[in-house]
């Protein structure tokens, strides 16, 4: 009997890895002469917490969920290892941290912009055609434009900015600016002013793969330009798709606990008592 079942996990593998494997020999390696980014991808790291390196912690406010809550140590994704902010700037970064979460855009439901909306914990897809690339991001139902050819600056600054993108060899590079200075770049209070320009660039390093890097240019904000970078992994499962994270009725208590009359959760079992 176990034999015949460890038999049947073998032959469900193969042919799990046979279906795997012609969808992938179904996908074109180019598109319009260039490598093919057609796909859902996602990023499989803590950068969504904090960009630079971290310890686990508690989440104090949550304590009721016990380790369900805490955050996961992880690397620094930032070349250099540590954000070159400015002094008052580092100040700011400081009193966000402090007024977590609920200075998270993120806890609003706001879009999380550039390059945030790249490396949150939810997939993303990539559409590449003939004329303009188009990323879907389930968080907020947002949609991204990468405009291949001129475009017109935007009237004022979006939470998604305008992004522009070019071909320089196998990399597609895409520039972003008009970004308002709502955005974090994640959990972890990290932030940038209206005048950040983030310079992406998306390698495709194998089918399943993309080196993806994005440098921020903020002279407002950062001392230097600075750079993360990271791999993006290819989500192979069949019939792979993007679900809607439409996340607004989730932010009305936060947004709305004046009005409502709601009071936070206490920092720790004693402040209830």
């Amino acid at each position: 009997m176990r034999n015949r079942f460890i038999g049947a996990m073998i032959l469900g593998a193969a042919l799990m890895s046979s279906a795997w494997g012609q969808q992938a020999a179904q996908r074109p390696a180019t598109v319009a002469g260039h490598p093919n980014l057609n796909g859902v991808w996602q990023a499989l790291n803590t950068a969504y917490w904090n960009l630079e390196a971290h310890n686990a912690e508690a989440i104090d406010q949550f304590w009721g969920m016990g380790a369900i809550a805490a955050i996961p140590a992880g690397k620094s994704v930032v070349k250099g290892g540590t954000i070159p902010y400015l002094p008052a700037a580092l100040e700011q970064r400081n009193k966000n941290r402090a007024a977590w979460p609920e200075a998270d855009p993120e806890a609003k439901c706001y879009m999380l912009g550039v390059p945030r909306s790249m490396y949150t914990n939810m997939p993303f897809q990539f559409f590449q055609g003939n004329g303009e690339y188009f990323i879907s991001q389930p968080f907020a139902a947002t949609n991204r434009v990468i405009y291949m050819g001129k475009v017109d600056d935007l009237p004022v600054e979006s939470w998604m900015g305008r992004s522009t993108g070019k071909w320089e060899g196998n990399t597609l590079v895409v520039v972003t600016k008009d970004q308002n200075e709502k955005t974090w770049f994640d959990r972890a209070g990290n932030f940038h002013s209206d005048d950040l320009t983030v310079t992406e660039r998306f390698t495709l390093i194998d089918k399943d793969h993309i080196k993806y890097e994005a440098t921020m240019d903020d002279p407002r904000t950062f001392s230097r330009p600075w750079t993360i970078e990271m791999p993006l992994y290819r989500v192979i499962e069949e019939n792979a798709q993007v679900l809607e994270h439409k996340c607004v009725p989730f932010a009305d208590k936060l947004l709305y606990s004046d009005l409502l009359h709601l009071t936070p959760a206490p920092k720790n079992p004693g402040a209830a008592k």
